[in-house]
């Protein structure tokens, strides 16, 4: 291969394993590979934060399941980046984050934005390195892209001097490999978890979205319905199981250990497939599963099982191979089971279905965000009615094509509602706890897959986090739809201090002046406007309709103001 700089050599690695957009967001360091972006079939997307392109390239990996590509400025950059990267981690998501820096030559000089890098990306990263030799550069990325990619996926992180990129390397370009994990446990394994699970008449399921990366929805569905058992979500926020099915019970929140073992405590046979247990804020010490319950637990990751409670059987292997001998192994034994209703045995925590900071809960059969319903307890159901409304009316005119971004929080319940997450590839909901995701990873759904008409839906404080991705889908012409929950507070908080007084005998008083943010009161579509995106605030009734049908024949992005609160 003839000698070329690194920073060109870099993007013929880019073609080859079919990477075609590069999120980011520039800097000094970074010059020498950005101004060669324009020129191959790699597209570079331009971000006004950091956090803003890690989320898009979050969301185009898990719509696209590929690897995504991110840029970062140095030091500062991955600072910025990190809680999103940190979303990457807990979800899985195949990010391969691009760091610069100044020079491997600079390294005794202590100098402006110096830092240790790999050190800084550990916690947040599946695999982090730095690139110390031009000759390598290739080589480490395509290792970057199979570590991303191999099964349990995950972010990785390469720091790339910019003396090394300037200089010369002969590698060749090359489609990089990534490995087959897809194992089927043994016969004699299988037949004992089939064992297991039949000896009880309590059973249960708890599955995550190992079963969507894997793609076992269908061999999940089977085995749920041979075992008649209820199926909860626990690390849940993509199409694991339809949840439309009379089997589907709910998902299980991420604050309180307490609202888990509610659930799991009465099932005497457990079934564990693709998550861990239990992704809390506040986990249980003590086992909540019942004295004598048979657990047997398959994940494609082998350190997630029997990690914090012990279980019977461990399967580690492909969720979709295993849960398919294992339902070829219960068929072979006959009894069938009937897909019965499950029982609406939701938690009793006053929390929203999904979020961060601490804000984390869960929603359960019927759709209720926590034990005030979804309305809470302070006389606004009028106003949160408008998103009862938009729901309705969206799910009213929606195409067969839609896709949902759920950053919504505590209105999450009733999207749900009206479009219960169904079909594989079109329901993303926020995951590891890092506010800001629903507009950029609505943007960057868009972009893996145009085919599909995209709506994100954030919440008014998470929507703060990056409302500059707006610009983002205004400059590039991203036709998706955005919509603001906006309840003017972060109500979620004020449902968790809630809990908290009760659990410390505290008696109930005003909420905390932070949780407030209505003063002064954010103009979402003026805002919106200023930076390039049409949109419409909605305060009435009468309003929904118009804007349900601005929002979905727009030709661009567009975004709807919902006043909830």
């Amino acid at each position: 291969m003839p000698a070329r700089p690194g920073k060109a050599a870099l993007f013929e690695q880019f073609a080859a394993d079919g990477i075609t957009h590069m999120f980011g967001n520039p800097g000094t360091v970074e010059q020498g590979f950005l101004d060669l972006a324009g020129a191959g079939a790699t597209r570079y997307v331009l971000a006004l934060h950091e956090s803003v392109a890690v989320a898009m390239a979050d969301g185009y990996a898990r719509a696209a399941q590929r690897p995504s590509v991110v840029q970062l400025h140095s030091g500062v950059g991955l600072g910025n980046a990190a809680g999103m990267l940190y979303q990457a981690k807990r979800g899985g998501s195949p990010l391969v984050a691009l760091v610069g820096e100044a020079g491997v030559r600079y390294d005794a000089m202590d100098a402006q934005m110096a830092a240790d890098l790999v050190a800084m990306a550990a916690p947040v990263t599946k695999y982090a390195t730095r690139v110390l030799d031009p000759s390598s550069v290739l080589r480490v990325l395509r290792r970057a892209v199979k570590i991303a990619m191999t099964p349990p996926r995950g972010p990785v992180l390469v720091v790339l001097p910019a003396d090394v990129l300037d200089q010369d390397t002969a590698e060749s370009a090359v489609a990089t490999l990534v490995p087959s994990l897809r194992a089927v446990p043994e016969p004699a394994a299988v037949a004992e978890a089939a064992r297991l699970l039949t000896s009880g008449t309590a059973p249960l399921v708890l599955m995550g979205d190992g079963i969507a990366a894997s793609g076992a929805q269908r061999q999940l569905t089977a085995v749920a319905e041979r075992l008649g058992a209820p199926v909860w979500g626990v690390n849940s926020s993509e199409v694991n199981f339809d949840t439309t099915h009379p089997l589907f019970a709910g998902n299980l929140g991420h604050m309180s250990g307490a609202d888990s073992a509610r659930v799991v405590g009465g099932a005497d046979t457990v079934l564990i497939a693709g998550t861990y247990v239990f992704p809390e804020v506040f986990p249980s010490l003590a086992n909540p599963f019942a004295p004598g319950a048979r657990i047997v637990h398959i994940d494609a990751d082998a350190y997630e099982i029997a990690k914090n409670f012990p279980v019977d059987l461990g399967l580690a292997g492909d969720p979709a191979l295993a849960l398919g001998a294992l339902g070829a192994e219960l068929a072979s034994r006959g009894g069938a089971a009937p897909a019965r209703p499950a029982a609406p045995r939701r938690p009793h925590g006053p929390h929203g279905p999904h979020g961060p900071h601490g804000r984390d809960g869960q929603q359960g059969r019927d759709g209720r965000d926590g034990q005030h319903g979804q309305h809470g307890r302070d006389g606004r159901q009028g106003r949160e009615g408008l998103m009862e409304a938009f729901a309705r009316e969206l799910a009213a005119r929606a195409p067969a094509n839609l896709a949902v971004f759920d950053e919504a929080l505590t209105a999450s319940p009733a999207l749900t509602r009206h479009l219960p997450p169904r079909v594989p590839g079109t329901y993303f909901q926020t995951r590891g706890g890092s506010l800001g995701v629903g507009i950029p990873g609505a943007i960057g759904v868009k972009l893996a897959r145009p085919d599909l008409q995209v709506v994100g839906f954030t919440g008014d404080g998470a929507s703060m986090y990056t409302v500059q991705a707006l610009w983002t889908a205004a400059r590039y012409g991203v036709s998706a739809g955005f919509v603001v929950c906006n309840n003017r507070r972060y109500r979620l908080l004020d449902l968790n201090i809630e809990r908290y007084w009760q659990e410390q005998g505290i008696a109930p008083h005003a909420y905390p002046d932070a949780f407030d943010l209505s003063r002064p009161e954010i103009r979402f579509a003026d805002l919106a406007r200023s930076l390039g995106v049409a949109g419409q605030r909605v305060d009435a009734p009468e309003q929904v309709g118009p804007a349900v049908h601005a929002m979905l024949t727009h030709d661009g992005p567009y975004l709807v103001d919902l006043v909830t609160g």
